[in-house]
């Protein structure tokens, strides 16, 4: 049987308007409620996501030569192909890699302990108060598995989330930021950071050199105390508790077992 091709989502964030279409899809298909909230005197919806609201279109409000500007990026789960979510998690099978790519929660299976926020670069995870479990943007994998798009793909007006496979809209976003190039846009790219091993997640910016003004990290890795708890620290522990183990055993064996005598006796 052949492997699954990985999908992803492409977001050319030049074509984008804000029309915040996707973010109503994206809470209509989860059922979940749309609300407005902490408006700071401009267009974004909220200041960030939330357990409930997980895609946003951030408004960054730049300013240059006296005029104003958005770079508008919608932000959601990057679907990281090395997640550091899924590095970090203690609990087995409450965040999984399914075949395509997609990292999927399995909120049956979380334990709350919000591990996952702490390894995740992007601070995408949400907890739930109220039902202690996280959640985040699942790109649609119920309907990705039917053979569907995501739901704020589908809600698009202007094509600028594409949805695929990885490699066909890697292809594609190189092509788009060439073309934005040749027009002038020399600062033009592709957003798939390596410190994440890449994402299924792809942007083409216009100032690819600093994604940060996009509301995106400019080099994410995965926290190196998550490493560290993760790999070195792990082993030493086990190595310890393997040594005492041993240590007992070799201790049986050259003095045999205690024995304790009745006072009485």
């Amino acid at each position: 049987m052949s492997e699954k091709p990985v999908l992803a989502k492409l977001i050319d964030t030049t074509t984008c308007i804000g029309c915040k279409a996707c973010e109503v899809a994206c809470q209509e298909w989860n059922d979940q409620e749309f609300t407005i909230s902490g408006l700071g005197g401009d267009y974004q919806t909220q200041p960030d996501v939330t357990h409930n609201f997980w895609n946003l279109i951030k408004f960054n409000e730049e300013s240059d030569d006296d005029q104003m500007s958005w770079l508008m990026a919608k932000y959601q789960c990057m679907h990281c192909a090395d997640p550091g979510c899924l590095k970090a998690c203690p609990a087995p099978g409450a965040i999984v890699v399914l075949d395509n790519g997609i990292v999927d929660f399995n909120q049956d299976n979380c334990i709350g302990c919000g591990y996952c926020i702490t390894g995740c670069p992007f601070d995408i995870p949400r907890l739930n108060p109220q039902t202690n479990k996280v959640y985040k943007c699942t790109l649609c994998s119920d309907r990705t598995e039917v053979g569907l798009q995501p739901a704020c793909i589908k809600a698009c007006p202007t094509s600028c989330l594409t949805f695929g496979t990885r490699s066909e809209l890697l292809q594609k976003a190189e092509d788009r930021s060439q073309e934005l190039q040749d027009d002038g846009i020399k600062t033009a790219g592709v957003y798939n950071p390596i410190g994440v091993g890449g994402t299924n997640v792809l942007y083409v910016l216009a100032h690819a050199d600093r994604p940060e003004a996009y509301g995106l990290p400019k080099d994410p890795k995965i926290p190196w105390a998550v490493w560290f708890w993760k790999s070195p620290l792990k082993w030493f522990g086990n190595l310890i508790l393997i040594g005492g183990i041993l240590g007992t055993f070799v201790h049986y064996l050259r003095y045999g077992p205690k024995n304790y005598q009745d006072e009485n006796d």
